[in-house]
């Protein structure tokens, strides 16, 4: 079988933010895939610019990202009880591509927060915004890491037992739905 290819989506556009370290640890206990992150510094979607450019070059990059991917794995923060907007406008802008990126695609959703509750509403939200897509979102295990800052070791990876075991089944139950 060829090598999978794992996409991440981090709502959040800080580098070393702990959902883009929740991804990276993601794709470490994916096992062996190519992994790609995705670039969320787009344009804010405007309808009157859609119309009079296009879609811009780099959301057709990203809508083209998703359909390579045979997983897709999204992590998003939560702010005010909600995920980012910048992973909204992400999505938006995807939904105005050609050729339905996300539709059937394996999906893992997570998310990382300072909260006590480590993003839990956010991410609920987050799978709301995917039902149009029609992707194949997996219902668990579901990941929450709270108080995230202090989840990682120096070298990125998972601290906690517990979020360890969470992440690799999850990831594991994403290769197997990869697979299928």
């Amino acid at each position: 079988m060829a090598q999978l290819t794992l996409l991440g989506i981090s709502g959040a556009l800080r580098q070393e933010s702990t959902n883009s370290m929740l991804l990276r640890e993601a794709a470490r206990l994916f096992g062996e895939c190519t992994y790609v992150e995705a670039n969320l510094r787009l344009p804010l979607y405007d309808g009157d610019a859609e119309s009079a450019h296009g879609v811009p070059s780099e959301v057709q990059t990203l809508a083209e990202q998703i359909a390579a991917a045979d997983a897709v794995v999204i992590s998003t923060p939560e702010y005010n009880k909600g995920p980012s907007g910048v992973l909204k406008n992400a999505l938006d802008w995807v939904s105005r591509t050609k050729d339905a990126p996300w539709k059937s695609k394996p999906v893992a959703v997570m998310s990382a927060a300072a909260g006590r509750a480590g993003g839990e509403r956010a991410q609920m939200v987050l799978r709301g915004f995917m039902v149009p897509f029609q992707p194949r979102i997996l219902q668990g295990p579901e990941m929450h890491l709270a108080d995230s800052s202090n989840q990682f070791d120096d070298n990125g990876q998972l601290v906690s037992e517990f979020y360890q075991k969470t992440m690799t089944e999850l990831m594991t139950k994403l290769r197997e739905e990869a697979a299928r």
